[in-house]
């Protein structure tokens, strides 16, 4: 059996401590397991945990003072049981119908972003932590000289160069997407994952793609689609609940042509139930970790020893469809540069 490790990264603002999260993403992940009928499969876990760099004090599990700034109103509690509802099919259109017009209106024909001045107002309104890994602003002494974007980059290299001899699947969160995909795109095969799933994703946001086209265009002047990064080798599954807020744009394949090696996000509509006190929160990390979706993920992961230097039948397959149905709506694979 191959060596494998599931690696997971959090989202935008403060958390508790490293270790209580990365036991609450374990009981999340082990309930959604035991609850759609999967093994307990034993497997090792590592989480990239940056929230420190931005946050000196964090989140204290131990508080009863909900009017504290350190008290956490939303830890993770283990799911209500609720009948999930069917995603709606308005809610879907809806959704489709928002992204044409947002796309229309602030992206260019050369992928420049349109109304920048509004667009930067509610990064930093709504994404304080995005708007600081954007900054070109430097860290304090401990990283004198190094860019925040940077230094949360850097936990995440090392997690993965530690591993390197590992197939990894890597868990992103919200913020965490944009790390990833950040460091995905870098060269270096102590950089690339066997499955990549982003959860409750901003990636399909027109200032986000506009980042990403325009970075591209900084080496090469023609108008490419963004794709999905070249060290994704095998999956890439985008899961997002239609009623999460920050992923309203939930259909990545549209946004981000295959690599390469064929690898297209495949995007997952999922029932994110996390609750708590009464108050649902759809962006909530525990709920997508949790889901039934994710569960068969984890399971195929963990249970799948085949080799990535000679891929199934099924994947050649799956890849040769993906090709051809981008090449049917003429947007072809960039070289891959890893």
């Amino acid at each position: 059996m191959r060596r494998k490790v599931i690696i997971g990264i959090h989202g935008m603002g403060n958390k508790p401590p490293e270790k209580v999260l990365k036991n609450w993403w374990l009981a999340s992940m082990y309930e959604g397991l035991r609850t759609h009928g999967y093994p307990k499969h034993s497997f090792r876990f590592e989480l990239v945990y940056w929230a420190h760099h931005l946050h000196p004090l964090s989140y204290d599990p131990k508080l009863l003072d909900e009017n504290d700034p350190l008290y956490v109103d939303e830890p993770y509690v283990p799911s209500t049981g609720k009948v999930q509802p069917k995603p709606s099919s308005f809610r879907r259109r809806s959704l489709n119908f928002v992204e044409k017009i947002l796309d229309k209106l602030l992206l260019n024909e050369d992928m420049t972003i349109n109304y920048k001045s509004i667009t930067d107002s509610i990064i930093r309104k709504h994404f304080k932590d995005l708007e600081i890994y954007y900054s070109s602003g430097c860290m304090g002494e401990k990283h004198k000289g190094k860019l925040a974007r940077d230094v949360i980059r850097d936990d995440l290299r090392e997690i993965l160069r530690k591993f390197r001899d590992f197939d990894i699947l890597l868990v992103a969160h919200s913020m965490g997407t944009i790390i990833a995909y950040d460091v995905l795109n870098e060269e270096g095969k102590d950089r690339r994952v066997d499955t990549f799933v982003t959860m409750g994703s901003p990636l399909g946001l027109p200032v986000i793609i506009s980042r990403y086209a325009q970075q591209q265009r900084a080496f090469d002047q023609k108008i490419k689609p963004v794709t999905t990064p070249p060290n994704v080798l095998r999956r890439w599954y985008n899961l997002t609940d239609l009623e999460d807020r920050v992923a309203f744009n939930y259909d990545l394949q549209d946004d981000y042509a295959p690599n390469a090696l064929g690898v297209a996000a495949e995007d997952m509509i999922v029932h994110n139930d996390y609750e708590a006190d009464g108050k649902a929160n759809h962006h909530k990390v525990y709920g997508y970790l949790r889901t039934r979706e994710l569960a068969e993920i984890i399971d195929e992961f963990l249970t799948d020893d085949s080799s990535l230097a000679t891929p199934s039948i099924a994947d050649r397959l799956r890849r040769f469809w993906v090709g051809l149905k981008t090449r049917l709506r003429g947007v072809g694979p960039v070289h891959d540069p890893a």
